[in-house]
């Protein structure tokens, strides 16, 4: 299995945080302000786009978003294998803190890459989410 990640642009992530995060919903639903500012990045296997995830920079700190591996690529450790190498880019660029809106059920996976759980939570969409972060030294 031939890997590679690499910075993508805004429409090759829009279809894919479609289809896995708000298929129901309007394609709209999932731009995000900021969108055409942010970095984007895709996980490249046997040069297929399988996984995404987009970065927003402000004040050194990175907000990770719309982190989504296609339906039929998760459990694979396609997305384990993008969002290491993405924390690894954002350590190497000196950012101070890393952080994400993360799905409450997902908060185990995030505790892998050093990310803890913040008393900061909220709903959208009915579903629970948490923040998640990792404070540089």
């Amino acid at each position: 299995m031939a890997t590679e990640v690499r910075q993508i642009n805004f429409s090759d992530v829009l279809p894919i945080r479609h289809k896995v995060m708000w298929p129901n919903m309007p394609v709209s639903y999932v731009k995000l302000e900021g969108d055409m500012n942010a970095r984007h990045f895709g996980l490249f296997v046997n040069g297929k786009i399988t996984s995404i995830i987009s970065l927003f920079t402000k004040n050194n700190e990175v907000q990770f978003r719309k982190f989504a591996t296609l339906i039929e690529y998760q459990g694979l450790g396609h997305g384990t294998v993008l969002l290491k190498n993405i924390i690894n880019v954002i350590k190497k660029e000196g950012a101070k803190r890393i952080w994400c809106n993360a799905r409450v059920e997902k908060e185990k996976f995030y505790k892998k890459f050093d990310l803890k759980a913040t008393t900061n939570k909220f709903s959208k969409g009915g579903i629970e989410y948490v923040i998640m972060e990792n404070i540089i030294d």
